[in-house]
């Protein structure tokens, strides 16, 4: 196929609709197939695929020639947490009006209304979070150079040091606050960790510390609240059989169902609000880890995750033959050697199946343009090969741990 626009030799990637490398003709086509559905048809989906994509385009333009800065006040921001402050508020509410039902000349009938009411609250009711089970905390005394590094990204980047830092089985990592005492925690994906080089693991680092400073709206407990509680709600009102006769439980089902699809289209607006916001926030996250760790390092660390079914394929094959360890990052270094010619087109087509309106991270080759487009940074942190070693014979005990989950995973 030749670009029409330009006469380049269309390309494509794992079995996409071809697209122009040059112009990027086609690109935006909307292919279904290679997505999960949104709002469930077709043609709304394909619209909201329009939509996104002009959004995402427009936000990388004027981040990549302006200012990458802290959020301040934003619409978004005022939008969401006032829906949390009312969301909260009618919590209470429940809870307050189920409780004088429950408790009003006791005992009388309201006493059913009151108990529905203040379940509703109980369901309804803020989470603070806490950690996977599958989380393994390491503390100072057994991963030392492991913090170390992680004090050093924490303090050239101006962020604060975690309270808590753990290791899981996947090709990932992320950082949280749990508790009723807010606690930071960063989670570091062993599979993740063993496919990177030196630079590449401080480039990861300096990102998910950056979710510390970088003013990420998902990060504070009332936005958590409005991202959270509509969904619950609207969940709570679906149409269920009521167990009275024919009629009334078609007229209860059409009002339950009309409830939860108000509900829910309101929830998927604050999602929507408040996605663009955060994917700004990923895009400051991750300059933060080229500060950290370079500009080049930064770069890399995205085209991994753009291999990550490969890398998860051979890193389960080494695991299920009893190896981890160096198995993983010699087989990972296989793994990303083969596809190192395919990375130009993968960060195209990520573009097309990950815009979405309701994405929380920008299409992973725009942030890698991003990064390429804005002043180059040398590193600010750098993690010497021995090092590296020390830290990967610290974590060789939980990492085994891993490897025994991940053989015996499906």
């Amino acid at each position: 196929m030749i670009c029409p626009r330009c006469f380049t030799a269309a390309t494509s990637a794992r079995g996409a609709t071809p697209w122009c490398p040059s112009c990027e003709w086609n690109l935006d086509h909307f292919e279904p197939s290679r997505r999960r559905p949104e709002l469930g048809w077709r043609w709304a989906d394909r619209a909201t695929h329009r939509v996104a994509w002009r959004l995402t385009a427009g936000q990388f333009v004027r981040l990549a020639d302006g200012p990458l800065r802290r959020r301040g006040a934003s619409a978004a921001r005022a939008v969401t947490l006032t829906v949390a402050v009312l969301l909260l508020l009618l919590v209470a509410l429940f809870a307050g009006l189920g409780t004088w039902l429950i408790l009003y000349d006791f005992p009388r009938f309201t006493i059913l209304p009151g108990v529905a009411l203040l379940g509703m609250a109980v369901a309804l009711r803020p989470r603070v979070g806490g950690l996977a089970e599958e989380t393994h905390l390491l503390d100072r005394d057994e991963a030392p150079e492991l913090w170390a590094l992680v004090d050093r990204v924490a303090a050239h980047t101006g962020a604060p040091v975690p309270h808590f830092v753990g290791l899981d089985y996947s090709l990932g990592a992320y950082t949280t606050v749990v508790g009723l005492r807010r606690r930071r925690v960063l989670c570091l994906g062993a599979v993740l960790w063993s496919a990177l080089d030196q630079q590449e693991r401080v480039a990861l680092l300096g990102h998910e510390l950056g979710h510390f400073v970088n003013g990420d709206l998902r990060r504070g407990p009332l936005v958590q609240i409005a991202l959270t509680t509509l969904g619950r709600m609207a969940e709570m009102t679906r149409p269920g059989q009521s167990g009275l006769n024919g009629f009334v439980d078609l007229l209860v089902g059409i009002v339950q169902g009309l409830l939860s699809r108000l509900i829910l289209g309101v929830h998927l607006l604050v999602v929507w609000i408040g996605q663009r916001d955060a994917q700004r926030a990923e895009y400051l996250a991750d300059e933060i880890g080229a500060r950290a760790a370079g500009s080049a390092a930064a770069v890399r660390l995205l085209d991994v995750l753009l291999m990550q079914e490969a890398l998860e394929t051979v890193i389960r094959r080494e695991a299920r033959a009893g190896r981890s360890g160096a198995a993983w990052r010699t087989a990972a270094a296989v793994a990303r050697a083969s596809l190192a010619a395919a990375v130009p087109a993968l960060r195209q087509l990520s573009q097309r199946d990950e815009t979405s309106l309701f994405a929380s991270h920008p299409p992973t080759g725009l942030r890698a343009r991003m990064l390429e487009r804005r002043p180059q940074q040398p590193a600010g942190v750098v993690l010497t090969e021995q090092q590296a070693e020390r830290i990967d014979r610290e974590i060789a005990g939980p990492v085994e741990r891993i490897r025994r989950d991940l053989a015996t995973a499906g």
